[in-house]
């Protein structure tokens, strides 16, 4: 992990540290086991964010006005999220065209941000698809 990434995850309360952490691990989970090659690990707009040859950028984030949520980013100029509603507005809040609202005090629903995490680390390969091939 980068120094800054890693000063980053630092600088988060105890508590959000270890839900960001089970993200990234997620992320590098899927682009091992799909062979998605090296991951660029890097801080976008201050945030822990992650891209492979594939794929869309991925952010992931939490800020104190919001305490008892967390978010994964997604490029708003993609059909992520759109894809991401139609196949989970039961299970998963959004914000805008942007980010997964996640709740600090909620399990994290894993399979579905896990097919998630996957259309976006695959998004070049699955854009042209309807729902992304999901």
């Amino acid at each position: 992990m980068e120094s800054n990434v890693q000063l980053k995850f630092n600088l988060y309360p105890e508590p959000i540290q270890p839900l960001l952490f089970a993200i990234r691990a997620l992320i590098f989970d899927i682009a091992a086991e799909q062979n998605l090659g090296d991951i660029e690990e890097t801080l976008k707009w201050g945030e822990p964010s992650y891209l492979v040859k594939t794929g869309s950028t991925v952010r992931i984030d939490w800020k104190p006005k919001s305490p008892d949520q967390y978010f994964i980013f997604f490029n708003c100029k993609t059909k992520l999220i759109d894809t991401f509603r139609e196949l989970h507005s039961d299970v998963l809040e959004f914000q805008g065209n942007r980010a997964i609202v996640l709740n600090v005090n909620s399990p994290l629903p894993i399979s579905v941000i896990r097919q998630c995490l996957e259309l976006s680390l695959n998004y070049k390969r699955v854009k042209h698809l309807p729902l992304l091939g999901a």
